[in-house]
């Protein structure tokens, strides 16, 4: 009965060893080549991606859509390679496609708010609504100078140095104020005069003040115009461009010319009041 045993398990492991030997070759063929395809893959996707970048670059696109499209081309490309060289190990990669696709449907539900931010991102990084440097204002209020504009999320520097993360999904689907992409800035502000006072003259000293104003530029042209016959006053609109750069310097220089002038001509700039009548019965 030992014998017997003894018999089968020789049997047994000679089969198996049989079967290694026969298998052997086909092994270390299909190992030898996976490593050849991974490491000629590695290299091809090498070659592209420098040769991408370099096609970027001669078109001038933004960095951070350079980064963005270079990042999902290299996870395009690995996971291509990773399943042509486990097809060359022999596994089959039906089922393994299959539950790739069973995952991403299942992140995906749990990430809806995520992928709408990444949906943002894309159309804001193709479409250029404002680009990193550009003074915004979104619908929820914010405003800010673009620091970073990232996948999921926009980044915006406040004029008190504040720092304002809005996701993309918020900022896309809605309006959006550039200040800045068309190079100059229009500074719009109101200055009320006495009801007493000879409007024309006003104007005529306002507008003179733009006129002096090294940032003001002449195209297009200044103005000063009657929009308010107000409760206190009436209020008149001081309209002026100037470069980017310099339009928070303007702004300044307007406001203290703006008084000083009117002071000088003895027009008065009237403050809120209210007139309170006393009846003794």
């Amino acid at each position: 009965m030992d014998d017997l045993k003894l018999s089968n398990i020789q049997q047994h492991w000679e089969g198996f060893i049989s079967s290694a030997i026969s298998w052997a070759p086909r092994i270390i063929t299909a190992v030898i080549s996976a490593l050849l395809i991974y490491l000629i893959g590695s290299w091809m996707i090498r070659i592209i991606k420098r040769l991408v970048e370099k096609g970027f670059k001669k078109r001038n696109m933004e960095a951070s859509l350079q980064l963005f499209l270079l990042n999902i081309i290299n996870w395009g490309l690995n996971i291509l390679l990773f399943i042509v060289v486990v097809t060359q190990l022999g596994v089959q990669t039906s089922a393994f496609v299959a539950m790739i696709g069973a995952a991403g449907l299942a992140v995906g539900l749990a990430l809806q708010g995520s992928l709408t931010n990444f949906a943002g991102g894309i159309l804001i990084l193709l479409l250029k609504p404002f680009k990193i440097g550009d003074f915004i204002s979104v619908s929820s209020g914010a405003s800010g100078t673009v620091n970073a504009i990232d996948v999921f999320h926009t980044r915006l520097i406040t004029p008190q140095n504040q720092l304002i993360v809005i996701p993309n999904g918020e900022i896309s689907n809605k309006s959006i104020t550039n200040f800045t992409q068309l190079g100059t800035r229009r500074t719009w502000f109101d200055i009320g005069v006495s009801y007493n006072a000879d409007l024309k003259q006003a104007k005529e000293i306002l507008l003179q003040v733009i006129k002096n104003n090294e940032y003001a530029l002449e195209t297009p042209a200044p103005q000063v115009v009657v929009t308010e016959l107000g409760d206190s006053a009436v209020n008149l609109s001081i309209r002026a461009t100037t470069s980017n750069e310099n339009f928070w310097a303007m702004n300044e220089e307007l406001m203290i010319s703006c008084k000083a002038a009117l002071d000088r001509a003895g027009i008065e700039i009237p403050f809120p009041q209210r007139d309170v009548h006393v009846y003794n019965k």
